[in-house]
């Protein structure tokens, strides 16, 4: 609850990376001539806060909230609040590989959505559930995910280290139906305003070139 009533989270909040980060050199090649839907599962702090980031992605076709890491029974946002479940706050992106890669996903996750490098918490909000996580459904994933995480780490775009997790996605629970499009729904909620609005307002800014077109 603490986040729900903390609006100076923003005021101990900042990402410690350069405006622009720079492009995945490692990337799947289907851009352009997949076929499908394919989803990404990642975890950045409140979920309010990058589920509202990703809907202003060309080629995200739907974000939902919701747990990953821990287990069915404790799915549920009063227990995970404990930070004793393993889950984290997460997000599953529906997304068309034709028009954006896993790549680029991640590169908005880094560059936009949160501050890889604060370990378990985002600014105020502390605790496992806030961790920094990258859960990987496929070898795919995992490759770009790690290669990328090192690219960043070379290219020195962060004034701290990494420290988010590379982990294999064993299930995505959806959160309670109030938590889901809460931004959208709520935008005069002081948290929304304050934390979540200034990270939408970035996406236009830092990933010009990845956001829909109004």
């Amino acid at each position: 609850m603490q986040r729900r009533l903390a609006v100076l989270w923003l005021l101990g909040f900042s990402i410690a990376a350069a405006a622009h980060l720079p492009d995945a050199a490692v990337d799947d090649k289907t851009l352009g001539g997949a076929k499908g839907k394919q989803t990404a599962v990642l975890s950045g702090g409140c979920f309010w806060c990058v589920e509202a980031v990703f809907q202003q992605i060309e080629g995200v076709e739907k974000v939902v909230s919701g747990y990953s890491g821990g287990d069915a029974a404790s799915a549920h946002y009063e227990i995970v609040s404990t930070g004793t479940t393993g889950h984290a706050e997460s997000v599953r992106i529906t997304y068309d590989p034709a028009k954006i890669s896993y790549g680029q996903l991640l590169k908005v996750f880094f560059s936009v959505a949160h501050d890889p490098t604060q370990l378990n918490r985002q600014g105020h909000d502390i605790g496992t559930q806030y961790r920094s996580a990258i859960f990987y459904s496929n070898p795919e994933q995992k490759r770009i995910a790690e290669a990328y995480i090192a690219q960043l780490g070379r290219a020195n775009v962060f004034q701290a280290p990494i420290v988010t997790q590379v982990v294999e996605l064993k299930a995505f629970y959806p959160a309670e139906e109030h938590h889901q499009n809460f931004c959208r729904r709520n935008p005069m909620n002081p948290y929304v305003m304050n934390v979540a609005m200034p990270k939408v307002e970035k996406v236009a800014k830092d990933v010009p070139e990845l956001a829909k077109q109004k």
